[in-house]
């Protein structure tokens, strides 16, 4: 499976549109399910939640740089807690009025792609807990 690269100083502007098909062809059926359809993983069962090594989650869809290392934190609710993204237009927010809850979901600004929610129940400074599928996010080690 290609995760395509991307550098910090990535335009989050220039938008990337795919079909469904091509979508389908680049991402696993979990990556799809999450980014694609709005689906969620199980708690504690994403490949990043436990990760502490310093460097650059992107997003697994188009490999926009989303979150840095320095602003994860463990919120133990089972998925990648983030006070806030890399950049001020690495994500977008958007009401989710689904599951019979308020809630403010979080894309990926470059591909639309789901990315998870965020909530006002976070650390200083921020006091944001942006919760995020790992299946939405590839990480890239400091250094590669």
């Amino acid at each position: 499976m290609n995760h395509p690269k991307t550098d910090s100083v990535q335009d989050p502007a220039e938008k990337i549109v795919r079909s469904d098909a091509e979508w389908r062809t680049m991402l696993t059926p979990q990556q799809y399910h999450v980014l694609r359809e709005k689906g969620t993983e199980r708690a504690f069962t994403g490949v990043l939640t436990e990760n502490h090594e310093t460097g650059n989650y992107h997003c697994a869809a188009c490999g926009a740089l989303l979150f840095m290392s320095g602003a994860k934190f463990d919120s133990g609710c089972g998925w990648p807690s983030f006070m806030l993204p890399a950049g001020s237009k690495a994500v977008e927010e958007h009401e989710d009025l689904s599951h019979g809850m308020r809630r403010i979901e979080v894309t990926c600004a470059r591909c639309g792609g789901h990315l998870g929610h965020v909530f006002p129940d976070g650390p200083r400074p921020t006091g944001l807990r942006y919760c995020i599928n790992s299946a939405s996010l590839t990480f890239t080690r400091e250094g590669e």
